[in-house]
């Protein structure tokens, strides 16, 4: 089993579409991870059947037992985030605004705050409507830790990849080069990065590959909407040739995208796509490279 993690520097590249036509277009098996989960889409081309959900706890938010509370102000006090205010003769905590450091625990005088685990967000393991198997999750609202969370949908998919007896895990990561992008490519037998020939595209390309060569991974690079900017589809294919990346494909900007798209659909999963060819070519490279 290989595990392929597709990332871009930046958001709007088309990550999520290419890695939706190379999944569709694959003749092997193959488990879905979307590694996104600060706004999770894949599923949105995939269509899924939602199971009950995975209950996912990082970090902890303190909470005012009323009962014990003498409100004597001194966890309002020493809160250096604003998250604990009087109402009404009581103190209470934002869930919001509380960053779950515990300071107001250790010096309440009547041991009346509490520091409960918080619930970020769930994971499911769905079934698409071609039925195979993707792994994605949820993040709560206004919850961190979403690189834990990735951490934790990678594990689950590689599971769930062992039981169906998947070839690949085909991983759709989060856009820029955070945490969840470092954890998305922990543990990866090759990287994808997609790119578009755009003044920003070229400098977010440049950072995602310098932290992907920290993890010494193999790598390649597909331009998307080459044909937009020559110049600039020009530069890009100069950088990877003086960093020794193989350029996989370029991809033309063509209305079947945004067509796609709209419909809910899949590049590719239309009749007489012309782009679908493109697609079977690249997910050739893939196991010739791999």
């Amino acid at each position: 089993m290989k595990e392929i993690v597709v990332v871009s520097g930046k958001g709007g590249t088309g990550k999520t579409s290419v890695t939706a036509s190379l999944a569709f277009l694959s003749s092997e098996a193959i488990t879905l991870a979307d590694c996104d989960v600060d706004a999770a889409n894949l599923h949105l081309l995939f269509g899924i059947e939602y199971d009950e959900g995975e209950e996912f706890y990082s970090g902890q938010l303190a909470e005012i037992d009323q009962n014990e509370c003498l409100n004597c102000g001194r966890c309002k006090t020493v809160c250096h985030f604003g998250a604990i205010t009087e109402t009404d003769g009581q103190h209470v905590i934002d869930q919001i605004d509380c960053e779950g450091c515990g300071y107001c625990a250790r010096i309440c005088p009547q041991a009346a705050i509490n520091m409960k685990d918080n619930m970020a967000g769930k994971i499911y393991d769905s079934t698409t409507r071609f039925n195979t198997s993707m792994v994605h999750a949820r993040l709560g609202i206004v919850a961190e830790n979403s690189g834990k969370l990735v951490a934790r949908v990678k594990e689950k998919a590689r599971e769930v990849a062992t039981r169906n007896n998947s070839d690949y895990v085909l991983v759709d990561g989060s856009p820029g080069i955070g945490c969840p992008v470092v954890s998305s490519l922990s543990g990866a037998d090759y990287v994808l990065i997609i790119t578009e020939p755009t003044v920003s595209g070229i400098h977010d390309l440049e950072r995602v590959y310098e932290v992907v060569k920290q993890f010494d991974l193999e790598t390649g690079v597909v331009i998307n909407k080459n044909d937009l900017n020559i110049s600039k589809s020009n530069e890009i294919k100069a950088y990877l040739q003086k960093n020794n990346v193989e350029l996989l494909a370029k991809l033309p900007w063509h209305r079947e995208f945004s067509e796609s798209l709209a419909q809910g659909k899949i590049v590719g999963e239309k009749k007489n796509s012309m782009l679908k060819p493109i697609f079977i070519e690249l997910w050739k490279k893939f196991k010739e490279l791999i």
